[in-house]
């Protein structure tokens, strides 16, 4: 009996390990299936969007940041010669206040945080803080990526991009680098990350020379949700062949709405989105 029983018990192991074996390599990782699931769990939702109102916007701005601060619209405009600082009247469009910057320098992004207003450059590594009251300079800065281009704050910290996929996470007066996170969309790094805004914990961006803004999770880097906005911009491009990019995306807590415009753009838009 035992000689018989000895090849049975083997057999019936060898069965049960190929099985083992077989179930192992189908619920793998490199298994097609399993990797478009998992792709699909990281894609970002769609994120619908109505037009409120549009209001007039200075056609001569080469736009770069675009935020509201106490209730008052700021706008900072970049190109060598042309960039500034300004406080805008949403109404009109017209300029209330504005400061150039040196010939020198390209502005870029803006953000203002306790009264202060931060400026970064381009390409020359250098930002500047102004009072958000009469716009006087206080101070200068460095700044860790190679190129400036749109920043936000989350109350505590400055958040700037570089064009890339990599934010930037800054000390406020120091300029600091506390740390950075790398954006990604589906899975892939995501791209030509620009202007920045930070709403109710995610920070929403302007895709440069893309119609998309995105919303990202700072804590994972992950683009949780996607707006596509090409009705507006191919509805301004057709009207105002002059017109380039979107960028300058701002949230007015009063109205609980996103404002966006782009550079050269005679009008700015503001849109309430939905899941």
């Amino acid at each position: 009996m035992k000689k018989l029983l000895l090849p049975a018990l083997l057999l019936a192991a060898s069965a049960l390990l190929l099985l083992t074996l077989t179930n192992s390599c189908n619920n793998g990782d490199t298994g097609e299936g399993d990797t478009d699931t998992s792709t699909n769990a990281l894609a970002p939702k769609t994120l619908n969007f109505s037009v409120v109102k549009a209001y007039n916007h200075d056609t001569s701005s080469f736009t770069e940041g675009l935020l509201f601060y106490k209730g008052e619209l700021f706008e900072s405009t970049g190109m060598r010669g042309k960039s500034r600082i300004m406080k805008t009247d949403l109404a009109t469009g017209k300029i209330i206040q504005h400061k150039d910057l040196d010939s020198n320098y390209f502005g870029e992004g803006i953000v203002i945080l306790n009264d202060t207003i931060y400026q970064l450059t381009y390409q020359e590594k250098i930002g500047f803080m102004y009072s958000a009251k009469d716009f006087k300079k206080i101070g200068e800065f460095k700044f860790s990526s190679e190129e400036g281009w749109g920043m936000t704050t989350d109350g505590k910290q400055i958040i700037a991009s570089d064009g890339t996929s990599t934010l930037y996470f800054y000390e406020p007066g120091t300029f600091r680098l506390l740390r950075t996170q790398v954006i990604t969309e589906g899975g892939n790094l995501s791209f030509n990350i620009n202007e920045l805004e930070y709403v109710d914990g995610y920070i929403y961006a302007n895709q440069w020379q893309s119609p998309y803004i995105l919303k990202i999770d700072p804590a994972t880097g992950y683009v949780v949700a996607k707006a596509d906005l090409s009705s507006i911009t191919n509805q301004v491009k057709s009207n105002f062949p002059y017109a380039a990019e979107l960028n300058g995306i701002a949230y007015n807590p009063t109205t609980k709405n996103l404002y966006v415009t782009g550079k050269y753009w005679p009008e700015m838009y503001e849109i309430k989105l939905t899941p």
